[in-house]
């Protein structure tokens, strides 16, 4: 539920943005700058955050991320002012980015290792629900009750999960300053580049189509659908992430390797292949199964890698993660009016062949064949 207040508030803006627009008075363009703003707070704060929280018990950060998104949902919906707006935004990403840190690391604090993988996918199933519905009902929930009423809303619903934590979930002392590695020491350790370069080849790649799936669905008269391109997209998603459940611990590495295998696929009939409705229907859905499982194979391998450093690891990932967000959608913006979408399918396949190739070379450390070792 954190993951997918985390991408709900990240992304209902965009279905929101004329009528932001219109209620702060500023352009599209500016209006837009609301869902960068999120993104920079992400960017900025994760790491700091992290290192500043990290001898806090768990639930109290866990708390505090949701409390951020209680209080700057609010202010995002009674803000009148375009600057107060843009920062309430930003705070809300440095929530989400403390958010992302940690979330993982709970996860798997919670079961024996056997089935930490398990519990990754499980943790993780917000994040495909709310990028398949969360732009289409931001624009429903905006059309039935305004813009202003729907972040109300999405402040509503972090009470009400401040409440659930608190009932529920189990509490974990934090690592003192003595016990947490230094950023660089993780960095160092044999398999973390590996799967941040993975990481960041395999994210930049999707956000290059992601972010502009209405260009890149207009040729064959899709782009008035792309609310149900998400829905497909999303539901195989799903689908991705319960495929993943099944294999994370056993075959993480093949997971992987045919995830992005998948994808490459698709993206190359893309680029080879008369494009068709039915091939872009059919190739959204292989993208989505294999974008699925993405987030907890890779935060999977990248807190195997790290071992004790895991929680240092997952901040840098989400810093990389979200820098893989706003090169996507900056490589679209210069692609667009050079090369037409046309170009989208080629570049998009070198990024995947990438990470590819950067994951079959860790073998050894980072993306290991096998069953992951449990002890």
């Amino acid at each position: 539920m954190t993951g997918f207040l985390c991408i709900a508030t990240e992304t209902i803006p965009a279905g929101l943005l004329p009528g932001i627009a219109h209620g702060l008075a500023v352009s599209p363009s500016l209006a837009g700058q609301l869902v960068t703003a999120y993104a920079l707070g992400s960017v900025v704060a994760a790491i700091p955050l992290n290192t500043l929280t990290g001898a806090w018990p768990r639930r109290r950060v866990l708390l505090l991320t949701i409390a951020g998104f209680l209080v700057f949902n609010g202010v995002t919906a009674i803000s009148a002012d375009y600057r107060v707006t843009l920062a309430a935004r930003f705070l809300a990403g440095a929530s989400a980015g403390l958010a992302w840190s940690i979330l993982a690391a709970y996860a798997r604090r919670m079961v024996a290792r056997p089935l930490q993988g398990r519990a990754m996918a499980v943790a993780m199933v917000g994040t495909p629900i709310a990028l398949s519905i969360g732009v289409p009902l931001g624009t429903w929930l905006g059309a039935a009750v305004g813009w202003r009423a729907t972040f109300a809303i999405m402040s509503g619903l972090a009470l009400l999960l401040a409440g659930w934590v608190l009932i529920v979930m189990p509490n974990y002392p934090g690592q003192q300053p003595s016990d947490r590695l230094a950023i660089r020491h993780v960095l160092a350790t044999p398999g973390v580049i590996p799967v941040l370069g993975v990481v960041m080849a395999w994210m930049t790649g999707h956000n290059l189509l992601y972010t502009y799936i209405a260009p890149f669905l207009a040729p064959v008269g899709l782009a008035p659908r792309v609310d149900l391109m998400l829905m497909v997209f999303g539901v195989a998603a799903l689908l991705g992430i319960w495929v993943t459940g099944r294999l994370v611990d056993r075959a993480l590495r093949a997971a992987v390797l045919a995830s992005l295998g998948g994808f490459a696929a698709v993206a190359l009939a893309f680029g080879m292949l008369p494009f068709s409705p039915a091939l872009v229907i059919v190739g959204v859905a292989i993208w989505g199964l294999s974008f699925g499982g993405a987030a907890t194979l890779l935060q999977t391998a990248l807190a195997d890698a790290a071992g004790p450093g895991a929680e240092v690891a997952l901040s840098i990932n989400v810093v990389v993660w979200n820098t893989a967000i706003a090169a996507g959608g900056l490589l679209g913006g210069v692609l667009l009016p050079l090369w037409g979408i046309a170009a989208f399918a080629w570049v998009l396949l070198i990024f995947l062949l990438v990470a590819l190739a950067v994951a079959w070379g860790a073998r050894s450390h980072g993306f290991p064949p096998g069953q992951r070792r449990h002890s």
